[in-house]
């Protein structure tokens, strides 16, 4: 595969499962979010090839059980990887059909990137998902996943100063930390360490400790960047990941 330019090096691929099964939904798609890698499910074959159009280079997944007859997949994904538009999506199939011959005809006749077999052992397919998105280089540079939150009234920070909570808008969060606004404008020392941090996303509320790494001012509100610290619990950078998700796909559900 082609890179198409150098976003995709910067800040990675675009991972669509098309029609994925329960097994994936619940299964492979946490894993790869829990991996930080930016993945969504697409349930409209029609509505993707349009929004590969848009990301050309992303990579998509294909259960050729599921919703239409294997043949009718295979003109789809053969057409998916002949199109000048979308000659660069890298294709792969994920199913529960072992049958040998069906097996050969994807990998060496339409040369689709991998043919992943998912039966009893779902560790060693989610191995051989993950060795292909590290051969697409699918994470790019970026090391993170986050989510842009500026326009939800619903994601907020609470963090005592000087002995007082304030309150402020997240604008975007990773498990590496947030940026935001607070109310007042609050003059915080960089490096400043913040106990007792209270972050909501949506409907889950998370307490952290962070670093105030720096702050500047847009318009008339400062905008702070809060690290936070390796005193982190794994339960909540898994929750963030969750969430992250979550909003990505919501936003990619207009698309879709």
């Amino acid at each position: 595969m082609d890179n198409t330019g150098s976003a995709s090096e910067i800040v990675g691929k675009k991972i669509f499962f098309l029609h994925p099964s329960v097994v994936v939904q619940n299964r492979i798609i946490p894993e790869l979010v829990q991996q930080e890698f930016e993945v969504y499910a697409a349930k409209d074959k029609d509505k993707l090839k349009r929004v590969l159009k848009k990301y050309p280079d992303s990579v998509v997944f294909v259960d050729i059980n599921e919703h239409m007859p294997e043949k009718e997949w295979e003109t789809w994904i053969n057409i998916t990887l002949n199109s000048p538009e979308t000659k660069n999506v890298s294709v792969g199939i994920i199913t529960a059909n072992d049958d040998e011959l069906i097996k050969r005809k994807y990998l060496l006749t339409i040369k689709v990137r991998n043919y992943t077999i998912l039966k009893s052992d779902l560790d060693k397919a989610m191995a051989h998902i993950f060795e292909v998105l590290q051969s697409l280089d699918a994470k790019g540079r970026r090391k993170f996943i986050r989510a842009t939150t500026e326009n939800e009234s619903n994601t907020t920070v609470n963090l005592p100063i000087n002995g007082l909570f304030t309150k402020g808008m997240i604008k975007d969060v990773s498990v590496v930390g947030v940026s935001c606004t607070l109310d007042g404008n609050p003059d915080i020392a960089k490096n400043t360490l913040l106990r007792d941090i209270q972050i909501k996303l949506q409907t889950t509320i998370l307490n952290v400790e962070g670093i105030n790494f720096g702050s500047r001012m847009e318009g008339k509100e400062k905008t702070y960047v809060i690290l936070f610290t390796q005193r982190i619990d794994p339960d909540v950078r898994t929750r963030i990941r969750k969430y992250i998700q979550q909003n990505l796909q919501a936003k990619m559900d207009k698309d879709l």
